[in-house]
């Protein structure tokens, strides 16, 4: 029988967005395929969660693709930008929490291709008078992930509508970020 690997990666970024402590045999069940055929594919734990890392930047990078995020205001961008990431939300939220990942030397150039176009989005914002400048685009951009993952882990749990996921983001991370004009 052959294996989907792509089809792997999701069930796995599923079941341990649902419960990052999932053993492998956890994962391997949720994937409809035995401990055995998981390990022929990802060599232990850490194979898999680079690949799934693999599979995150890339959901991440085609959500930015498709934001736009050159094009028209800077809120407009970021309104678009967290609607694009939303299918990838539950993965970006169990990645960011893997410190593995963001230690030592090793850590994926795509992470920082990642955070440097979202803090161009916010830098964006600030030079056109839409951000906040008293909040560094680093912040802005770590507060934006924060969010995601907060999101994301909210509705997987159900106390907040998926509906809303969008929504709820966009105006708690505008609203702070917003620059306001004193009289």
């Amino acid at each position: 029988m052959s294996v989907d690997r792509d089809q792997v990666l999701r069930s796995a970024a599923a079941q341990l967005t649902r419960k990052g402590s999932s053993t492998l045999d956890e994962v391997a069940r949720a994937a409809g395929i035995s401990r055995a055929t998981l390990h022929r594919h990802f060599a232990g734990r850490d194979a898999l969660i680079r690949a799934l890392e693999d599979l995150g930047l890339q959901e991440c990078e085609t959500a930015l693709d498709a934001a736009r995020l050159g094009e028209d205001s800077a809120q407009d961008a970021l309104r678009r930008l967290i609607r694009e990431i939303e299918p990838a939300a539950g993965l970006l939220a169990f990645l960011v929490t893997e410190n593995q990942l963001f230690e030592g030397e090793d850590r994926h150039e795509g992470w920082s291709r990642i955070d440097d176009r979202m803090a161009e989005l916010f830098r964006r914002g600030q030079e056109s008078g839409e951000f906040r400048i008293d909040l560094s685009t680093a912040w802005l951009t770590d507060a934006l992930y924060g969010l995601i993952g907060s999101a994301a882990w909210a509705v997987l749990d159900g106390r907040v509508a998926a509906k809303d996921f969008s929504y709820m983001i966009a105006e708690l991370l505008i609203g702070g970020a917003q620059r306001r004009v004193e009289s």
